[in-house]
């Protein structure tokens, strides 16, 4: 029986040996949990299965190998498909594009694939939620969630539709008529016609860039518009685009959106109105259409083009002529440049244009008893029964922890109190061979007996 005893004392120093040995082994493995041998003794019973005040112990036994999911070190990188979550979660990976099963992993080594989708170094999909333009998901469920794939490398452009412009014009400037006392109309190839002028680049449907000037005549005060004198204060705006590259423009010439819109100040040198139409003193924002749809030789086939410019916040004072805010929407055609991941698990593509497309939001699965997952290998694990279903969700919400971009999440290994555990398993091994050692000679003293 003491053989035996101390044979299983040195089974589970072997055991305890190994799994110290495996800790160690996977020091730098990124993901890796630590393992921890878990041991309990055994007694004899008898047949009723009850046990004697004097009885001795049959030695020791293996019970369970169970893995330690404590947090591991960040090591940052300069990958931004490096992942690590800070916190409780597992990323959520599929085995194969179309398969419905799902593998669990803290390690997030992840790169881009041939065709174009989110993988492992196993080749595994990182799964994700689908979300909306606002990178919004709808559903939270495993299943709803599907392997991620970077969109293509040029992004749609969007034609401009608003434009604003909010100008100084100085109220020093001097007024400008025909030379007959009429209004004179502006003319870009003449710089007599006009005080002023500022740019702006528009973008079409098809992403390309287009020139708007616009013209700021100060109108002479005593000039006559056909209804009287216009008085103070009055100036006189047109724009054009680049080129005569839409339709009826004429190349190299610019083409006219707007010719005759009338810009009032107040005394203060407030905006007072602004409108095509000067008689009627509104403060409207100004239609300006194009189309280069034509068959001419500088047409791009866009489609009919309609930009509202807005001069609100202008003012006209004692200061010199500068643009105090332009601001346009729209962007052209832009390249896929990279990929940025918020703390929040949301996944853009981000390109040239300055446009960030969301494309998914990293899906996070959790278990009321991780340990009781199964290992798979590759620092990967797969729900058991005893592990409980998987609890699905986004980053940063719940008890789920952050997911940290350009960040590896290291072993959970203590080095030193692995090795200090290799001293004590090799002692405990030592002390057992003793033991066996000593049986052995009380044996033989038994046998030499006469």
């Amino acid at each position: 029986m003491s053989f035996s005893t101390a044979l299983s004392g040195l089974n589970a120093a072997t055991a305890d040996l190994n799994v110290k040995s495996n800790n160690i082994a996977n020091v730098n493995t990124t993901g890796f949990k630590e393992s921890r041998a878990e041991f309990g003794d055994v007694f004899a019973v008898s047949a009723f299965g009850t046990t004697s005040r004097t009885a001795i112990g049959n030695g020791a036994v293996l019970q369970n190998v169970a893995q330690q999911f404590s947090q591991g070190n960040l090591e940052f990188t300069d990958n931004a498909l490096d992942l690590a979550i800070s916190g409780e979660g597992f990323f959520a990976m599929a085995p194969e594009l179309d398969s419905g099963e799902v593998i669990y992993t803290r390690a997030g080594e992840f790169g881009v694939n041939k065709d174009g989708y989110i993988v492992s170094n196993e080749g595994w999909y990182l799964r994700a939620f689908p979300v909306d333009s606002d990178g919004q998901i709808s559903a939270t469920s495993m299943n709803a969630t599907g392997p991620i794939q970077l969109p293509p490398s040029v992004g749609a452009p969007e034609a401009t539709t608003n434009l604003s412009i909010a100008t100084n014009l100085p109220s020093t400037s001097p007024g400008i008529d025909d030379g007959a006392g009429g209004l004179l109309a502006i003319d870009p190839n003449d710089p007599a016609s006009y005080s002023f002028s500022t740019s702006a680049t528009v973008y079409d449907s098809l992403g390309n860039e287009h020139v708007v000037t616009t013209y700021y005549q100060h109108i002479d005060s005593n000039a006559d518009d056909g209804s009287g004198p216009v008085g103070d204060n009055q100036w006189q705006m047109a724009a054009y685009i680049d080129g005569g590259d839409v339709k009826g423009g004429t190349a190299g010439t610019p083409f006219a959106l707007e010719t005759d819109a009338r810009v009032s100040f107040n005394a203060d040198g407030t905006l007072s109105s602004v409108d095509a139409d000067p008689t009627t003193g509104a403060l409207d924002p100004i239609t300006l259409s194009f189309t280069d749809t034509t068959t001419s030789e500088w047409a791009s086939g866009a489609e009919t083009q309609t930009i509202t410019l807005s001069l609100a916040g202008s003012t006209q004072n004692s200061g010199a002529f500068n643009v105090g805010a332009l601001t346009v929407n729209g962007f052209p055609t832009g390249r896929l440049t990279g990929v940025d991941v918020s703390e929040e698990g949301l996944i853009r593509a981000t390109y040239s244009n300055g446009q960030a497309v969301p494309i998914g939001k990293i899906a996070l699965g959790d278990f009321a008893n991780p340990q009781a997952l199964n290992k798979i290998g590759s620092t990967a694990w797969k729900e058991t029964t005893d592990s409980g279903p998987v609890i699905a969700g986004e980053a940063s919400t719940g008890s789920f922890g952050q997911v940290q971009a350009g960040a590896l999440e290291t072993s959970n290994v203590d080095l030193t109190k692995e090795l200090v555990g290799l001293i004590t398993a090799q002692r405990n091994f030592q002390a057992n061979s003793k033991a066996i050692e000593t049986n052995n000679a009380i044996t033989q003293t038994i046998i030499n007996l006469r």
